[in-house]
Order: C-alpha cells, then sequence, then structure tokens
C-alpha cells in the first residue's frame, strides 16, 4: 500500500524524469541543428573553395585565349561550354541539396518514432520496479513487526526470570552479587529493547507511520523524568547527570512518549561519548512561540565536518565505533520534524557537546 511518503517521492521523482526528458529533447534538438549548421557551413566553404578554383581556372583560361588572339568562333565555343558546365554544377549541386534533406527528414523521422518505445519500456520497467519493491517493503515491514514482537516477549521474559532469581537469594552470601549482575541484566534488556524499538521506527518511518499524538504538557517534567529514567546508566561512569530548572513550568503541547524518546536517545548518547565523572545537564526555556530544549555533556565533541552528518541514518562520528547503529539522532530528527520542530548541534573538540531542539508551544 502506498503513503503519503512514497507518493510524494515518487512524484518527485517523476518529476525529475520528465524535467530530465525534456532536458535530453532540447540537447537532441540542439544537437541535431548544431550538426545541420556545422554540415552546411562545411558544405559552403566546400563549394566556395570550389568555385574559387573554377574563378581561378576560367582567369588563367581567359589570359591564355587572348595571348594566343584566339578567334572570336573559339572563344564563343568556350562560353558556351562554360555554360554546360556550370549547369551541370547547378543540378548536381540541387540533387546533392535535395538528397541530404531527404535524409535528414528520414533520420528525424526514424528518431521521433524509436524515443516513445524507448520510453514506453523504460517506464514499464520503472513500473515493474516499483511492484516489486512495494511487496518488498511490505514484507520487510510485516517481518519486522513479527519479530520486534516476539524479541521483545524473550527480552521480556530474561527481566522477570532474573527478577525471580533476585528474590529467590533473599539475604544469601551471594545476594549482593546477584543484585548487581540483575541490575546489569535490567540495563542491558532496556538497550535491547530500546534497539528492538528504533529499528521499528525506522521502518515507520520508512512507510511513513511515525505516529505523534499531542496532548499539552509540561517539558520540564518531562526532564526531569529522563534524568530519573538514566541516572542509574550514568552512575555506571559516575557521570552526573542532572536538570537545570530556569523558571517552574514550561507547557506546550507534544507527545509524551515520542519526545520522551528523543531525551533517551540524547542522554545515552552523551553517557556513551562522556568520560568517567564527566558532567550532562539538561535545560528547558521558551523562545519565543516555541520551547528550546538542549543536553550538553563535556566529552570528546565532535569535528566541524561531522556535525552536520551526525543526524542521518547509520552515521557514526568514529568509524571504529560499534556502540549502536548510529539511529538514535535519525530517529530523534524524524521524531522533531513530526512536531514541526528542529534539532542541531554545536560542538569543540575535547569539551563537548550541546545538542538542542525546539517544538512549537502550540501545536502545528
Amino acid at each position: 500500500m502506498e503513503t503519503p511518503k512514497t507518493t510524494v517521492e515518487r512524484a518527485e521523482t517523476d518529476a525529475s524524469l520528465r524535467e530530465e526528458r525534456e532536458r535530453t529533447d532540447r540537447a537532441i534538438a540542439e544537437g541535431r541543428d548544431l550538426v545541420q549548421e556545422n554540415a552546411d557551413g562545411v558544405l559552403r566553404r566546400a563549394r566556395e573553395d570550389a568555385d574559387a578554383v573554377l574563378e581561378e581556372a576560367r582567369r588563367k583560361a581567359d589570359q591564355l585565349l587572348k595571348e594566343s588572339a584566339g578567334t572570336m568562333s573559339a572563344n564563343t565555343a568556350v562560353a558556351i561550354e562554360r555554360e554546360f558546365e556550370d549547369a551541370a554544377v547547378r543540378a548536381d549541386r540541387e540533387t546533392a541539396d535535395q538528397t541530404i534533406e531527404l535524409e535528414r527528414v528520414e533520420t528525424a523521422r526514424i528518431l521521433a518514432r524509436l524515443l516513445p518505445v524507448e520510453r514506453e519500456q523504460t517506464d514499464d520497467r520503472l513500473h515493474a520496479e516499483r511492484v516489486q519493491a512495494d511487496g518488498a517493503l511490505t514484507n520487510r515491514d510485516d517481518f519486522l513487526g513479527v519479530v520486534a514482537h516476539d524479541l521483545r516477549d524473550l527480552v521480556g521474559g530474561i527481566v522477570m526470570s532474573t527478577s525471580v532469581i533476585a528474590k529467590l537469594c533473599g539475604d544469601t552470601e551471594y545476594a549482593a552479587r546477584i543484585g548487581a549482575e540483575v541490575t546489569r541484566i535490567h540495563r542491558h534488556a532496556v538497550l535491547a529493547t530500546r534497539l528492538i524499538g528504533d529499528l521499528v521506527d525506522v521502518a515507520s518511518i520508512d512507510a511513513g507511520r511515525l505516529a505523534i499524538v499531542k496532548a499539552r504538557g509540561d517539558v520540564q517534567a518531562l526532564l526531569a523524568e529522563a534524568v530519573d529514567e538514566f541516572r542509574a546508566s550514568a552512575a555506571v561512569k559516575d557521570i552526573d547527570l542532572r536538570v537545570e530548572n530556569r523558571g517552574g513550568a514550561v507547557l506546550a503541547e507534544f507527545d509524551h512518549a515520542r519526545l520522551s524518546q528523543v531525551l533517551g536517545n540524547l542522554i545515552l548518547n552523551a553517557i556513551k561519548f562522556s568520560p568517567r565523572r564527566g558532567r550532562i545537564t539538561l535545560r528547558a526555556e521558551r523562545a519565543g512561540d516555541h520551547v528550546q530544549c538542549s543536553v550538553v555533556d563535556v566529552g570528546s565533541g565532535i569535528p566541524a565536518d561531522q556535525i552536520e552528518k551526525i543526524f542521518e541514518r547509520f552515521v557514526q562520528v568514529n568509524v571504529h565505533d560499534r556502540r549502536g547503529l548510529g539511529l538514535g539522532l535519525f530517529i530523534a530528527k524524524q521524531i522533531l520534524e513530526g512536531h514541526s520542530g528542529h534539532i542541531w548541534a554545536e560542538s569543540t573538540l575535547d569539551q563537548g557537546t550541546s545538542v538542542l531542539f525546539t517544538i512549537p508551544i502550540q501545536a502545528v
């Protein structure tokens, strides 16, 4: 089934194809005219050269006749002969011109017949490829949905089993050690669940089905919830994760779950690239008719030539870094665009990175 995004992309592709065809037609016409003009020029110059040679030959013949004091009858014979020769030359030229013109007309007619046939064949192949691609995408989305559901169930089962093990241990001598391992399993399970969610979201984005349901809420409170959720992950590296409150509630209309997902991706990214005992600060404030949020770390920073690429799909700042798939910032950008918002980054190497985003206070 076609989605709005697919329809728009196809319309853009068709428009580009039409423009390319028009450019090709103009180029063919201009090239044909240029070839004809060049050919006419060559023929004209050849004729001018031939006329010059003929004129010179005549001049020399006349000179010879004068020098030999030829009779009137001889001069008359020469003039008659010249007239016959000129008539023959003119006839040959007219025949050649007609032949060239007929060849041009026939070539244009053949090209005019062949071009629509080639285009029709191209359109048929393009349509077949589209149908095949649509089927492949539909099968992929269905398969990914089923797999994601099953994987979530499996991860949930692992978490439940570790919780039961922790309870069975009670106050035994292994309780503390088992508790630490259970906490680690929980943390990994959360990350695995987020990764599964990211893969499903990417499929939804491609299909144009990323749902955004907005409601009135406090962005400042949302930041506090995100900090509470990821405080344990930050504590693993002794990172100080905090919210900087600059003046109470910051109200706006947004999708609570999706904006929480954005903040989660930004916080996890900041934790990943922050040094031990670093600091991550979250802020939210009004900026005209928008709310502006920021996640600021004191990590290694991002090179200037990479700052615009970090929001692209599967992009890693360090090509040798395999901690994640490079989907978090891409998904965050898509979610914020669904809010009619904007996201960008500011960074200084070895000093840190600030990722900022805005959303309208009133739903658009």
